[in-house]
């Protein structure tokens, strides 16, 4: 027989159904699966090394998640029309399943490991990116690969005050929080999402719902891997050990390392000389005849910095700083630091620094989407840049990697949700965050530093947004645990959780969070939901003392910008046949206008770099869309001259007959010397013939009316 599939089927709460199969496409890969709900469909293939690399301390994983155009019915834009390198949508999805898969492959697993995944088929009624870890972790199931699963991710929206599974974009378009949850039966792993300024107790009911969902999931991925038979897993040579120098280690090295932590020193160098000093004299009592294993002792050595650095937190309830669980490192933060940026700020927290900018463009500086679902124009762009020289390395610049590419996008989340509805914002946004200096929580440095120059340009954002990086440090064995606010990067390394919270005043924006141990309770999250909003709103009262509000106006040197809503009737009126009108007004008045039809109504973009080309535009297009009323009274210009009378033109673009009879009281027998072409008079509208549409005009209404003449 030519396949041997096998298929299960999981139900979603509504009803909905998914579908995994495996045994009929890429068969030589370890493990392959199809997802498929409704008309999406993943392909989701596994592969890993049997023979493990030498000297390899690490799981060398890579995960790619990319979209075929082909899936729906669509050729790429890009110039060779076709694939090429992960787009940073595609980038960060792929990071939504790395980080969920990561931390369950076992400790000593070292083998060269890939993930792909492929969407094969696409239905805007169920978002691929959904589905992509479910697929990720069926495709190990169907394979012999070690791994501590199942786990699966699901979105969980709250929609119409519901929280629902699994939304389809039109519905996600409604949502008030859209979160991406990951997790295993027992524990949350990863979450990640932006929502509109909502409160804990929502988050931690949105985590709830969509745990349950993957439970079942969880549950139906165990048995799909019993009836693929793959419970057996193969065998591997984990980490190479030795518990004699373990514990010759030990005895020599960790009261020293121990001192280290307890230095309380701010300055990350003086704790990494410190270090490196204890291990240089561990190294000098090694006897020159004595061979030792310095890549395992090296290993065992931060192992023991690992298990101090995490004994001082939880047996003195002191960080390696000196702060207390719940403090926030100093903070100091400046605007209009840039004079010529349209906005920008510096922002320093201990020895992380972000300087940001703002700039304002036109319609034109718009980026183009293009993905499978999706083409189209985004007007807000955030960009994080993380040199070499922010933690003192040399490291070649190469464009950002998928690190920076994320640290950017969660930023982007939580500042998006506070920026003046479209039709306030004529400018299309670009924030770029480069961060100069780097010990932990750089990415919320960049929304505290981006809010601050959004405010510093002048752009009317809804409220200030910072951000906090929450860490937990665990002991199963104990059952002791401590929650930190501000971790410093040595905490994120040593620490369970990474837990990122970005919000105002009112509520949470955006929020990420990774795990890297089992057993995270929902009172231990709670717990630290609520420590972060201390400490976010601590954060905001040291921003406000910079600036708590936009500023009135925009920099002088800042180009002014201007949105006109029209009734969708007028769009070709403002456009003229073959792009006449719109042409003229910018050739006129200089400045840059565009229109675009949205929600039923044209909206007109006008760019000019100074009041008067501006005001020259605005002038023009609101005659243009301006509605003639009978009895309102015009100053038109003559365009032309006939027998019977004058048509003049008292609107742009819009004409009305001057009857002979309507331009004086007095008695007019031909047109000869009475008017000129070009010559501007004061009209009044009396008439709209409701059939043809055609304006009757007349001066003699505005004039005396003689005495002697018959009413």
């Amino acid at each position: 027989m030519l396949f041997n599939i096998v298929t299960k089927t999981i139900t979603l709460p509504d009803g909905r159904e998914i579908t995994i199969e495996t045994g009929k496409l890429a068969k030589q890969a370890d493990g392959s699966v199809v997802v498929r709900m409704g008309n999406t469909m993943l392909l989701a293939t596994v592969v890993s090394n049997k023979e493990i690399k030498e000297g390899l301390d690490f799981l060398p994983l890579s995960v790619d998640y990319q979209e075929k155009f082909a899936s729906a019915g669509r050729i790429p834009g890009s110039f060779q029309r076709r694939e090429g390198k992960l787009s940073d949508h595609e980038v960060l999805i792929s990071r939504l399943v790395d980080r969920v898969l990561r931390p369950l492959f076992p400790d000593d697993y070292h083998a060269e490991t890939q993930v792909n995944i492929f969407l094969i088929s696409a239905d805007q009624a169920a978002l691929p990116d959904a589905l992509a870890a479910l697929a990720a972790s069926a495709a190990l199931a169907a394979s012999d690969i070690p791994f501590n699963g199942p786990v699966s991710e699901v979105r969980v929206a709250k929609i119409d005050g519901a929280y629902v599974i699994n939304p389809g974009s039109e519905e996600l378009s409604r949502a008030t929080l859209d979160l991406m949850v990951g997790a295993t039966y027992d524990d949350i792993a990863m979450v990640e999402g932006e929502m509109d300024e909502v409160s804990e107790d929502e988050i931690i009911e949105a985590l709830k719902v969509a745990h349950e969902a993957i439970k079942i999931q969880c549950l139906a991925l165990k048995e799909f891997e019993a009836a693929v038979g793959k419970t057996e897993k193969r065998e591997y040579v984990g980490d190479e050990s030795d518990d004699e120098l373990e514990a010759r280690l030990r005895a020599f090295a960790y009261d020293k390392i121990y001192k280290v932590t307890q230095l309380g020193s701010t300055n990350k160098q003086v704790r990494k000389d410190g270090f490196k000093a204890v291990w240089e004299e561990f190294v000098a009592s090694i006897p020159e005849e004595e061979e030792v294993n310095k890549v395992l002792a090296k290993r065992y050595f931060n192992d023991l910095v690992w298990e101090a650095s995490r004994r001082l937190v939880l047996d003195e309830r002191i960080r390696l700083d000196g702060r207390q669980l719940d403090q926030v490192r100093p903070i100091a933060s400046e605007v209009d630091y840039l004079p010529h940026a349209h906005g920008s700020a510096l922002f320093t927290r201990g020895e992380t620094q972000s300087l940001t900018t703002v700039t304002l463009g036109t319609k034109n500086d718009e980026q183009i989407v293009d993905t499978t679902l999706k083409y189209g124009y985004s007007k807000f762009m955030l960009h994080y840049n993380f040199p070499g020289f922010s933690t003192g390395e040399v490291k070649p610049n190469r464009g950002p990697g998928r690190r920076e590419v994320g640290h950017g996008n969660l930023a982007l989340r939580a500042l998006k949700k506070v920026l003046p509805v479209a039709e306030d914002n004529p400018y299309t946004i670009r924030i770029v965050s480069d961060i100069l200096e780097s010990n932990g929580s750089s990415s919320m440095a960049t929304v505290c530093a981006g809010s601050l120059a959004l405010m510093d340009s002048g752009l009317k954002i809804k409220a200030p947004v910072s951000g906090i990086a929450m860490g937990l440090i665990s002991d199963e064995a104990t059952g002791k645990y401590a929650v930190l606010s501000d971790i410093l990067g040595d905490e994120d390394h040593l620490g369970d959780m990474d837990f990122k919270v970005t919000g105002t005043e009112k509520g949470i924006t955006a929020c990420q969070m990774d795990m890297k141990v089992n057993g995270l309770s929902f009172e231990v999250l709670t717990e630290a939901l609520l420590q972060a909003k201390a400490g976010r709103l601590h954060i905001l009262g040291e921003m406000n003392k910079t600036i708590k509000e936009s500023r009135p106006d925009l920099k002088p040197h800042t180009p002014r910008a201007v949105v006109i809503k029209i009734d969708r009737e007028m769009i070709g009126a403002v456009i003229g046949p073959g792009g006449k009108v719109v042409q003229d007004i910018q050739k006129e008045s200089g400045a840059t206008v565009s229109i675009e039809e949205k929600d039923g109504a044209g909206f007109v973009s006008i760019f000019s770099a100074d009041k008067t080309s501006m005001e020259k535009a605005v002038s023009r297009i609101k005659g243009i869309i301006l509605v003639p009323e009978i009895g309102e009274i015009y100053s038109g210009k003559v365009k032309s001259i006939m027998p019977f009378g004058a048509f003049v033109e008292f609107l742009p673009g819009k004409d009305g007959l001057l009857h002979i009879s309507e331009i004086k009281w007095e008695r007019l027998e031909k047109m000869d010397g009475v008017l000129e072409v070009g010559e501007e008079v004061q009209v009044k509208l009396v008439e709209i013939d409701k059939k043809t549409g055609k304006y009757r005009l007349s001066r003699k209404v505005l004039l005396p009316k003689p005495e002697n003449k018959n009413a």
